[in-house]
Protein backbone atom coordinates (compact mmCIF):
# COMPACT_ATOMS: atom_id res chain seq x y z
CA UNK A 1 0.00 0.00 0.00
CA UNK A 2 1.72 3.15 -0.98
CA UNK A 3 2.74 5.98 2.01
CA UNK A 4 0.50 8.99 1.93
CA UNK A 5 2.82 12.05 1.06
CA UNK A 6 4.59 14.38 3.02
CA UNK A 7 2.16 17.53 2.53
CA UNK A 8 -0.84 15.27 4.37
CA UNK A 9 0.85 14.98 7.78
CA UNK A 10 2.55 18.88 7.63
CA UNK A 11 -1.45 19.97 6.50
CA UNK A 12 -2.34 17.71 9.21
CA UNK A 13 0.03 19.20 12.14
CA UNK A 14 -0.82 22.56 10.55
CA UNK A 15 -4.59 22.48 11.59
CA UNK A 16 -3.51 21.32 14.91
CA UNK A 17 -1.68 24.48 15.31
CA UNK A 18 -4.15 26.25 14.47
CA UNK A 19 -6.52 24.65 17.07
CA UNK A 20 -3.99 25.13 19.40
CA UNK A 21 -4.31 28.88 18.70
CA UNK A 22 -7.86 29.45 18.58
CA UNK A 23 -7.80 27.59 22.12
CA UNK A 24 -5.81 29.85 23.40
CA UNK A 25 -7.49 33.10 22.15
CA UNK A 26 -10.44 31.94 23.63
CA UNK A 27 -8.63 31.52 27.02
CA UNK A 28 -7.93 34.90 26.93
CA UNK A 29 -11.52 36.36 26.32
CA UNK A 30 -13.23 37.52 29.55
CA UNK A 31 -14.92 34.71 31.50
CA UNK A 32 -18.12 35.30 33.50
CA UNK A 33 -17.93 35.20 36.99
CA UNK A 34 -19.43 31.97 39.00
CA UNK A 35 -21.45 31.94 41.76
CA UNK A 36 -19.35 31.34 45.25
CA UNK A 37 -19.91 27.88 46.56
CA UNK A 38 -20.04 29.37 50.53
CA UNK A 39 -19.72 32.58 52.19
CA UNK A 40 -16.48 30.36 54.22
CA UNK A 41 -15.09 29.05 51.12
CA UNK A 42 -13.87 32.42 49.31
CA UNK A 43 -14.10 35.80 50.76
CA UNK A 44 -17.24 37.84 49.47
CA UNK A 45 -16.75 40.32 47.17
CA UNK A 46 -19.20 42.99 45.20
CA UNK A 47 -19.60 42.15 41.37
CA UNK A 48 -20.35 44.33 39.14
CA UNK A 49 -21.86 43.93 35.84
CA UNK A 50 -19.76 42.91 33.39
CA UNK A 51 -19.06 46.08 30.79
CA UNK A 52 -18.91 46.37 27.31
CA UNK A 53 -15.66 46.34 25.88
CA UNK A 54 -14.25 50.07 25.87
CA UNK A 55 -11.57 52.21 24.91
CA UNK A 56 -10.07 54.55 26.81
CA UNK A 57 -9.27 58.84 25.64
CA UNK A 58 -5.89 59.06 25.04
CA UNK A 59 -4.94 61.84 27.29
CA UNK A 60 -6.29 64.73 29.56
CA UNK A 61 -5.18 68.01 28.02
CA UNK A 62 -3.02 69.33 30.04
CA UNK A 63 -0.96 65.89 30.23
CA UNK A 64 1.83 64.97 27.45
CA UNK A 65 0.65 61.63 25.97
CA UNK A 66 3.65 61.45 23.17
CA UNK A 67 3.25 59.14 20.50
CA UNK A 68 6.08 56.92 18.77
CA UNK A 69 7.00 54.27 16.77
CA UNK A 70 10.46 52.82 17.43
CA UNK A 71 11.84 49.81 14.77
CA UNK A 72 13.51 46.59 16.16
CA UNK A 73 13.88 42.64 15.29
CA UNK A 74 10.25 42.05 15.20
CA UNK A 75 9.38 45.13 13.19
CA UNK A 76 7.95 48.59 14.55
CA UNK A 77 6.14 48.96 17.08
CA UNK A 78 3.82 52.03 17.93
CA UNK A 79 4.05 53.45 21.88
CA UNK A 80 2.88 55.85 23.84
CA UNK A 81 4.78 57.72 26.53
CA UNK A 82 3.18 59.80 29.33
CA UNK A 83 4.60 62.86 30.31
CA UNK A 84 3.01 64.21 34.05
CA UNK A 85 2.01 68.17 33.60
CA UNK A 86 4.24 70.48 34.29
CA UNK A 87 7.26 67.74 34.37
CA UNK A 88 9.97 70.00 33.06
CA UNK A 89 13.77 69.08 33.88
CA UNK A 90 15.98 71.14 35.62
CA UNK A 91 19.62 71.34 34.04
CA UNK A 92 21.20 67.73 34.91
CA UNK A 93 18.26 66.20 35.93
CA UNK A 94 16.81 63.02 34.66
CA UNK A 95 13.36 61.09 35.56
CA UNK A 96 12.70 57.39 36.02
CA UNK A 97 10.66 55.11 33.79
CA UNK A 98 8.20 52.59 34.32
CA UNK A 99 7.60 50.66 31.04
CA UNK A 100 3.44 49.00 30.76
CA UNK A 101 2.77 45.64 28.88
CA UNK A 102 -0.92 45.38 28.38
CA UNK A 103 -2.59 42.13 28.15
CA UNK A 104 -4.48 40.25 24.95
CA UNK A 105 -7.68 42.23 23.68
CA UNK A 106 -5.96 45.54 25.18
CA UNK A 107 -4.09 48.45 23.99
CA UNK A 108 -1.87 50.34 26.26
CA UNK A 109 -4.14 53.69 27.08
CA UNK A 110 -7.06 50.99 28.28
CA UNK A 111 -4.16 49.67 30.53
CA UNK A 112 -3.44 53.36 31.66
CA UNK A 113 -7.18 53.99 32.22
CA UNK A 114 -7.92 50.83 34.27
CA UNK A 115 -4.41 51.02 36.19
CA UNK A 116 -4.37 54.94 37.12
CA UNK A 117 -0.83 54.77 36.76
CA UNK A 118 -0.84 58.07 35.21
CA UNK A 119 -1.96 59.19 38.67
CA UNK A 120 1.33 58.03 40.41
CA UNK A 121 3.41 59.57 37.64
CA UNK A 122 1.93 62.67 38.35
CA UNK A 123 2.50 62.66 42.38
CA UNK A 124 5.74 60.99 41.95
CA UNK A 125 7.09 62.64 38.93
CA UNK A 126 8.06 59.89 36.56
CA UNK A 127 7.42 58.58 32.78
CA UNK A 128 5.47 56.14 31.90
CA UNK A 129 6.11 54.24 28.57
CA UNK A 130 2.95 52.56 27.11
CA UNK A 131 4.18 50.03 24.06
CA UNK A 132 1.46 48.72 22.14
CA UNK A 133 1.52 45.13 20.77
CA UNK A 134 0.68 45.04 16.95
CA UNK A 135 -2.58 43.13 15.57
CA UNK A 136 -0.83 42.03 12.60
CA UNK A 137 1.53 40.47 14.93
CA UNK A 138 -1.28 38.53 17.36
CA UNK A 139 -4.94 39.12 16.14
CA UNK A 140 -5.66 39.69 20.05
CA UNK A 141 -2.97 42.18 20.66
CA UNK A 142 -1.15 39.63 22.96
CA UNK A 143 2.92 39.86 23.39
CA UNK A 144 4.12 37.13 21.86
CA UNK A 145 5.82 35.57 25.14
CA UNK A 146 5.24 31.60 24.41
CA UNK A 147 6.72 31.87 21.33
CA UNK A 148 10.07 31.19 22.01
CA UNK A 149 10.86 28.36 19.67
CA UNK A 150 10.39 30.43 16.94
CA UNK A 151 12.50 33.77 18.05
CA UNK A 152 9.22 36.10 18.07
CA UNK A 153 9.25 36.20 21.65
CA UNK A 154 13.03 37.36 22.04
CA UNK A 155 12.99 39.68 19.07
CA UNK A 156 9.22 41.39 20.42
CA UNK A 157 11.65 41.99 23.88
CA UNK A 158 14.56 43.41 21.77
CA UNK A 159 11.88 45.88 20.15
CA UNK A 160 10.30 46.72 23.17
CA UNK A 161 13.67 47.82 24.60
CA UNK A 162 14.66 49.73 21.48
CA UNK A 163 11.38 51.92 22.43
CA UNK A 164 12.76 52.34 25.75
CA UNK A 165 16.29 53.35 24.14
CA UNK A 166 14.61 55.74 21.54
CA UNK A 167 12.18 57.44 24.43
CA UNK A 168 15.67 57.71 26.23
CA UNK A 169 17.17 59.54 23.32
CA UNK A 170 14.53 61.61 23.10
CA UNK A 171 13.77 62.49 26.87
CA UNK A 172 15.48 62.79 30.43
CA UNK A 173 14.87 59.33 31.00
CA UNK A 174 17.66 57.68 33.34
CA UNK A 175 18.50 54.70 32.23
CA UNK A 176 19.57 52.90 35.63
CA UNK A 177 15.98 53.97 36.56
CA UNK A 178 13.98 51.95 34.20
CA UNK A 179 11.45 49.34 35.82
CA UNK A 180 8.83 47.10 33.88
CA UNK A 181 5.66 45.70 34.53
CA UNK A 182 3.03 44.04 32.86
CA UNK A 183 -0.59 42.30 32.88
CA UNK A 184 -1.60 39.28 32.15
CA UNK A 185 0.62 38.18 28.73
CA UNK A 186 2.72 41.67 29.54
CA UNK A 187 3.34 40.26 32.52
CA UNK A 188 4.85 37.21 30.42
CA UNK A 189 6.49 39.69 28.40
CA UNK A 190 7.86 41.57 31.06
CA UNK A 191 9.12 38.82 33.23
CA UNK A 192 11.00 37.81 29.58
CA UNK A 193 12.42 41.55 29.77
CA UNK A 194 13.75 41.09 32.89
CA UNK A 195 15.50 37.79 32.70
CA UNK A 196 17.09 38.31 28.93
CA UNK A 197 18.22 41.95 29.98
CA UNK A 198 18.95 41.82 34.04
CA UNK A 199 21.23 44.83 33.21
CA UNK A 200 18.75 46.93 31.68
CA UNK A 201 15.89 46.80 34.13
CA UNK A 202 16.16 47.20 37.58
CA UNK A 203 12.70 45.74 38.99
CA UNK A 204 10.20 43.74 37.07
CA UNK A 205 6.02 43.64 38.10
CA UNK A 206 3.78 40.27 36.69
CA UNK A 207 0.34 40.60 37.22
CA UNK A 208 -1.48 37.33 36.52
CA UNK A 209 1.27 36.35 34.44
CA UNK A 210 3.44 32.95 33.24
CA UNK A 211 7.12 32.26 33.94
CA UNK A 212 7.93 33.28 30.04
CA UNK A 213 10.16 29.88 29.27
CA UNK A 214 7.31 27.69 30.21
CA UNK A 215 6.13 27.50 26.92
CA UNK A 216 7.79 27.68 23.50
CA UNK A 217 4.88 27.96 21.26
CA UNK A 218 1.06 28.65 20.85
CA UNK A 219 0.37 24.72 20.87
CA UNK A 220 1.70 24.53 24.59
CA UNK A 221 0.80 28.04 25.98
CA UNK A 222 -2.84 26.99 26.80
CA UNK A 223 -1.09 24.38 29.42
CA UNK A 224 1.64 26.49 30.30
CA UNK A 225 -1.31 29.14 31.77
CA UNK A 226 -3.28 26.08 33.29
CA UNK A 227 -0.17 25.74 35.80
CA UNK A 228 0.07 22.20 34.20
CA UNK A 229 3.78 22.62 32.46
CA UNK A 230 6.88 23.17 34.81
CA UNK A 231 7.88 26.71 34.72
CA UNK A 232 10.75 27.47 33.10
CA UNK A 233 13.14 30.64 32.92
CA UNK A 234 14.30 31.62 29.19
CA UNK A 235 17.74 30.22 28.07
CA UNK A 236 20.51 32.50 28.44
CA UNK A 237 21.15 34.73 25.64
CA UNK A 238 21.80 34.70 22.70
CA UNK A 239 18.67 33.66 21.32
CA UNK A 240 18.74 36.58 18.53
CA UNK A 241 21.52 37.11 15.71
CA UNK A 242 24.08 39.82 16.68
CA UNK A 243 23.12 41.95 13.32
CA UNK A 244 19.29 42.10 15.16
CA UNK A 245 20.27 43.98 18.19
CA UNK A 246 20.59 47.34 16.35
CA UNK A 247 20.72 49.54 19.56
CA UNK A 248 23.07 47.69 21.08
CA UNK A 249 21.00 45.24 23.25
CA UNK A 250 22.69 42.76 25.22
CA UNK A 251 21.24 40.15 27.28
CA UNK A 252 22.37 38.19 30.58
CA UNK A 253 25.32 36.17 30.26
CA UNK A 254 24.96 32.91 32.68
CA UNK A 255 25.18 34.01 36.61
CA UNK A 256 23.71 37.46 36.06
CA UNK A 257 21.88 38.11 38.98
CA UNK A 258 17.97 38.47 37.85
CA UNK A 259 16.44 41.65 39.02
CA UNK A 260 14.04 42.24 42.27
CA UNK A 261 10.67 40.68 41.16
CA UNK A 262 6.98 41.36 42.52
CA UNK A 263 4.81 38.97 41.27
CA UNK A 264 0.35 39.65 41.94
CA UNK A 265 -1.98 37.09 40.85
CA UNK A 266 -5.71 36.32 41.89
CA UNK A 267 -6.48 33.02 44.15
CA UNK A 268 -9.68 33.11 41.76
CA UNK A 269 -8.15 33.41 38.40
CA UNK A 270 -9.75 31.11 35.70
CA UNK A 271 -7.58 32.58 32.55
CA UNK A 272 -3.99 31.95 34.12
CA UNK A 273 -4.03 29.32 36.88
CA UNK A 274 -2.79 31.16 40.18
CA UNK A 275 -0.30 28.23 40.35
CA UNK A 276 1.90 29.97 37.81
CA UNK A 277 2.16 32.84 40.70
CA UNK A 278 3.95 30.31 43.24
CA UNK A 279 6.00 28.57 40.70
CA UNK A 280 7.33 32.15 38.90
CA UNK A 281 8.32 32.89 42.62
CA UNK A 282 10.07 29.99 43.46
CA UNK A 283 11.80 29.63 40.05
CA UNK A 284 13.34 33.43 40.46
CA UNK A 285 14.07 33.46 43.79
CA UNK A 286 15.94 29.86 43.27
CA UNK A 287 17.93 31.70 40.57
CA UNK A 288 18.44 34.62 42.60
CA UNK A 289 19.88 31.90 45.26
CA UNK A 290 17.37 33.99 47.58
CA UNK A 291 15.13 31.91 50.33
CA UNK A 292 11.74 32.58 51.54
CA UNK A 293 10.82 34.58 54.81
CA UNK A 294 7.44 33.62 56.62
CA UNK A 295 4.15 33.77 55.17
CA UNK A 296 1.76 36.83 56.41
CA UNK A 297 -1.70 37.29 55.57
CA UNK A 298 -2.12 41.08 54.27
CA UNK A 299 -5.51 42.63 54.72
CA UNK A 300 -6.51 46.58 54.35
CA UNK A 301 -10.09 47.78 54.84
CA UNK A 302 -12.67 45.78 52.66
CA UNK A 303 -10.05 45.09 50.13
CA UNK A 304 -9.46 41.71 49.35
CA UNK A 305 -6.97 40.00 51.61
CA UNK A 306 -3.52 39.08 50.44
CA UNK A 307 -1.21 35.62 50.83
CA UNK A 308 2.72 37.71 51.02
CA UNK A 309 5.72 35.98 51.02
CA UNK A 310 8.90 37.60 50.88
CA UNK A 311 11.95 35.85 49.61
CA UNK A 312 15.65 37.85 50.91
CA UNK A 313 19.38 36.92 49.98
CA UNK A 314 21.25 38.06 52.28
CA UNK A 315 19.04 40.83 53.62
CA UNK A 316 18.01 42.61 50.38
CA UNK A 317 14.54 41.43 48.65
CA UNK A 318 14.71 39.18 45.44
CA UNK A 319 11.24 38.01 45.10
CA UNK A 320 7.40 39.65 46.21
CA UNK A 321 5.26 37.01 45.72
CA UNK A 322 1.51 38.32 46.52
CA UNK A 323 -1.84 36.05 46.06
CA UNK A 324 -5.02 38.06 46.34
CA UNK A 325 -7.94 35.91 47.48
CA UNK A 326 -11.11 36.21 45.36
CA UNK A 327 -9.33 37.98 42.28
CA UNK A 328 -10.22 36.83 38.95
CA UNK A 329 -7.97 37.48 35.98
CA UNK A 330 -8.46 41.33 36.27
CA UNK A 331 -5.89 44.10 37.61
CA UNK A 332 -6.04 44.79 41.18
CA UNK A 333 -7.77 47.83 42.86
CA UNK A 334 -8.49 49.09 39.14
CA UNK A 335 -10.69 51.23 37.60
CA UNK A 336 -14.69 50.38 37.75
CA UNK A 337 -16.70 49.14 34.44
CA UNK A 338 -13.73 48.01 32.70
CA UNK A 339 -13.07 44.45 31.64
CA UNK A 340 -9.80 43.03 33.31
CA UNK A 341 -10.32 45.34 36.00
CA UNK A 342 -11.70 44.64 39.49
CA UNK A 343 -12.16 47.79 42.14
CA UNK A 344 -12.02 45.35 44.99
CA UNK A 345 -8.97 44.80 45.11
CA UNK A 346 -6.00 45.98 46.53
CA UNK A 347 -4.61 48.65 44.50
CA UNK A 348 -1.96 47.30 42.54
CA UNK A 349 -0.64 49.97 41.15
CA UNK A 350 0.22 51.15 44.39
CA UNK A 351 1.81 48.00 45.13
CA UNK A 352 3.93 47.99 42.39
CA UNK A 353 5.01 51.74 42.26
CA UNK A 354 6.23 51.14 46.07
CA UNK A 355 8.35 47.67 44.91
CA UNK A 356 9.97 49.48 42.10
CA UNK A 357 10.64 53.09 43.79
CA UNK A 358 12.39 50.74 46.76
CA UNK A 359 14.76 49.26 43.91
CA UNK A 360 15.47 52.91 42.29
CA UNK A 361 16.65 54.39 45.80
CA UNK A 362 19.09 51.78 45.41
CA UNK A 363 20.82 53.16 42.25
Amino acid sequence: MPRKPRLFSLASWTRAYQRNLAALVRATQPVPRKKAVSAQARPQRKVAAKPALQRAPLANPSEQWIAGVAPGPAGARRFHLFVPPGLVAAPGETFALLVMLHGCRQTGSDLAAISRMNRIATRKRFLVLYPEQERMANPQGCWNWYERRSGKADAEAATVLAAVDQVARRHPVDLARVAVAGLSAGASMAALLGALYPTRFCAVAMHSGVAPGTAESAANALAAMRGTRDAQLPDAWPALPTAMTETGLHAAPKGLRLPPLLVLHGDADRVVSVRNATATALLWAQASGARATAERTVARGQRYPMRAVDFKLRGQLAVSLREIAGLDHAWSGGASRWPYSDPAGPDASALIWAFVARQFKKV
